[in-house]
């Protein structure tokens, strides 16, 4: 386990997917993420843990080019954030998409091609298998032609999921890929993001359950606008390390009982009065 955010020397020769150095990022004068030291290994299982506002979104939005650092270095597949696009998948948080807008899903697989395909041109064959075999995946073959809008959040995920698969990407950036879905869907879509692990592909992921996160993952990084841990995925059952990465927001309670966590889930702003509480068996 690291408790600072570094990674032992010794790991300097292991291929990495994303190597952070000294990396701040900030949304004018805030500051979101201070000083950042993190590397992922190339085929890594991660979930990236903290609470309402640690910058757990604008984590995967830097190492996905989305948002510039104004301090430090990363380098995403050899590459400084956003010159290897082709080979990596973004997934934002469902409740920022507009569900409202006409489109079926397969259309929104295809999204996921157009880096490979190209602007201005049409898919070919081989992209129109690459998405219907995404979607049969995912458990949603033969729904490429309904509206992404009367689907259940659930259907929605596997979605969004098989429009990352259908990338054929080798880092994916997942942002609450399983919250609020059910126990099968939440089951199935892991089982696959596990498959793309072993595959050798690297899934990074954030998520607010600390049950799943120690169920699924093989890693986790607890931070709060900075690296507080980093380390097997059973540092989230550890109560100090999540004392320090949740402060007043943790309820510890009697030996066997488990830990509490209050905390507002959303991005990193979240909106007012909105609260939810996740439970950490221990």
């Amino acid at each position: 386990m690291t408790l600072a955010a570094g990674v032992p020397e010794t790991a300097a020769a292991t291929e990495f997917a994303v190597r952070m150095r000294d990396v701040t990022v900030a949304y004018g004068d805030r500051v979101a993420l201070d000083d950042v030291d993190l590397e992922i290994r190339a085929g890594a299982l991660l979930a990236v843990i903290g609470p309402n506002g640690a910058g757990k979104s604008t984590l995967l939005k830097a190492i996905a080019g989305l948002i510039p650092s104004v301090a430090g270095t990363i380098e995403v597949l050899g590459a400084p954030p956003g010159e290897a696009a082709r080979r990596v998948a973004y997934v934002p948080q469902a409740e920022l998409v507009d569900w409202g807008f006409p489109v079926t899903v397969g259309d929104v697989v295809m999204m996921g091609r157009v880096p490979l395909i190209g602007i201005g041109r049409s898919p070919s064959r081989a992209d129109r298998w690459a998405v219907r075999d995404a979607l049969e995946t995912v458990g949603m073959a033969g729904e490429d032609g309904r509206q992404i809008g009367t689907l259940s959040g659930g259907q929605r995920r596997r979605v969004f999921l098989a429009r990352a698969m259908a990338a054929r990407p080798d880092l994916y950036l997942l942002d609450e890929p399983v919250t609020g879905v059910d126990a099968t869907t939440e089951e199935d879509l892991m089982r696959l993001l596990e498959a793309e692990a072993a595959a050798g592909r690297t899934v990074i992921a954030s998520t607010h359950d600390l049950a799943a996160a120690a169920h699924h993952f093989h890693q986790v990084a607890l931070i709060n606008g900075r690296i507080v841990a980093i380390g097997p995925s059973d540092i989230v059952m550890n109560r100090e390390l999540l004392r320090t990465t949740y402060g007043g927001h943790v309820v510890v309670l009697p030996e066997g009982e488990g830990t509490i966590i209050d905390d507002a889930h959303h991005h990193d702003d979240a909106p007012a009065g909105e609260r939810h509480f996740h439970e950490g068996r221990s």
